[in-house]
């Protein structure tokens, strides 16, 4: 009796399918990154000068507490201020100009409050929070906070260099386009840093604690 053969499987195509499957999946898939603010660390230095000591007149201090409220304390009062607000009062408190003599802000727009920030280089942003705030909350602040810096810059970047027709956000964003001329990216950097000396990003975040 003759022996019947066993029938087989043809896995030909078994590497085409797995193939296509693969590249549906890279191409469907989404890839979840964290929002958030992107920091460079200054270089590392030996403490050998004595810490600056800064009026509390300059120091806009942000408190995020358990429950996501946002207490701000500036110029010795404290206040709960929702975050809508916070730019706004970011801007009022950086743009104040209250300072006199050789603390004398020429390019503040402000009021000019002497109970408040005494120029743009001496206006400091604290940000402190609790261990139980929610980091969307965390990261919606610093948003707010750096949009209040760039809402000046742009005024200021603007105001120097009105023949480019763009503001420093958008002037930024040239700088980092690969695409970008170098000749266009060196020019556009010189005129950023200066900016940058003129409204500097003073922003200090406290360790997360628990009361």
């Amino acid at each position: 009796m003759a022996k019947r053969s066993a029938p087989e499987v043809n896995a030909g195509s078994m590497a085409d399918i797995a193939f296509l499957l693969l590249i549906f999946f890279l191409v469907t898939t989404d890839i979840a990154t964290d929002s958030g603010l992107s920091r460079k660390l200054p270089p590392w230095e030996e403490d050998t000068q004595e810490p600056v000591i800064i009026k509390e007149k300059n120091i806009f201090a942000l408190t995020l507490n358990s429950n996501n409220e946002i207490l701000l304390t500036s110029g010795g009062d404290s206040e709960v201020v929702a975050l809508k607000d916070l730019r706004a009062a970011t801007v009022k408190f950086l743009d104040n100009g209250g300072g006199e003599g050789k603390d004398a802000c020429k390019r503040c727009k402000g009021a000019g409050d002497p109970a408040s920030s005494d120029n743009l280089q001496k206006a400091v942003i604290s940000l402190a929070n609790d261990r139980l705030t929610d980091y969307k909350t965390y990261i919606a602040v610093q948003n707010e906070i750096l949009a209040a810096y760039n809402e000046i810059r742009n005024r200021e970047f603007k105001r120097d260099y009105p023949n480019l027709e763009m503001n420093f956000v958008e002037a930024t964003a040239m700088y980092q386009d690969p695409v970008t001329e170098p000749k266009v990216r060196e020019n556009l950097k010189e005129k950023l840093e200066a900016i940058k000396l003129i409204v500097p990003q003073k922003f200090s975040e406290a360790e997360a604690k628990r009361d």
